[in-house]
């Protein structure tokens, strides 16, 4: 039980499953894009819904922060898109958004991850058998161990952290504040795969921080 459960449960469920299946025909950048961009039009609305205070800076910082995410991600020679997996990758960014904002009245976060978790697991079996399988799942004992540390440990704390603080965060705050993922996952790249700095990335990294800068930090009152 609990606030926003039946909400969670679900919108992990929609996440999960229309991420999964959208990269099946989108380009990584590509579908960051729509993903986050999604994201943060779903979590506004929510801020909106709930009549959160939302200063302009808050409109511009997310602009400014958005526009740096494009310039990283946005596809050479121009977005090829695919509708269906385009589409799908929009329902995921809603589904995140979603539970994100499900998360604002979580009262105990790791409880409350774990009780999404639970019962989205047998529901998303379910939903994996009755969808249509483009080639045979092979199961091997690296596989499994990698998949359990990957949700149960990775995942699994990176959304009960994320349940932690969402109480204290206005939406719009939590939405603009998740631009930085890009961002960190390619300083990852780079110190961990050895993938080398780039203008672009430098230029793309100034426009997200400092969007977000504009955002999140109040301005001092004389």
């Amino acid at each position: 039980g609990g606030a926003g459960r039946l909400a969670g449960v679900a919108s992990l469920l929609l996440y999960l499953y229309g991420f999964s299946t959208a990269y099946r025909g989108l380009d990584a950048g590509l579908g960051a894009l729509i993903l986050f961009g999604v994201v943060q039009i779903t979590m506004f609305a929510g801020g909106l819904l709930k009549s959160e205070p939302m200063p302009p800076r808050r409109w511009i910082g997310a602009g400014v922060a958005f526009s740096g995410l494009a310039w990283l991600l946005w596809p050479g020679g121009g977005p090829s898109i695919s509708l269906v997996h385009g589409l799908l990758m929009a329902l995921a960014g809603v589904g995140w958004g979603i539970y994100s904002l499900a998360g604002q009245l979580s009262r105990d976060a790791l409880q409350g991850t774990a009780a999404n978790f639970i019962l989205a697991a047998p529901l998303g079996v379910a939903i994996g058998l009755l969808l249509p399988t483009m080639e045979p799942t092979v199961l091997t004992g690296q596989g499994v161990i990698l998949s359990i540390i990957c949700g149960a440990v990775t995942s699994g704390m990176g959304y009960a952290l994320w349940y932690s603080v969402l109480p204290s965060l206005a939406s719009s705050v939590a939405a603009v504040a998740q631009l930085t993922v890009p961002i960190i996952a390619t300083i990852g790249g780079m110190l961990l795969l050895s993938e080398e700095l780039s203008l672009q990335f430098a230029i793309a990294t100034v426009l997200v921080l400092g969007g977000v800068a504009i955002s999140v930090l109040k301005p001092r009152k004389p």
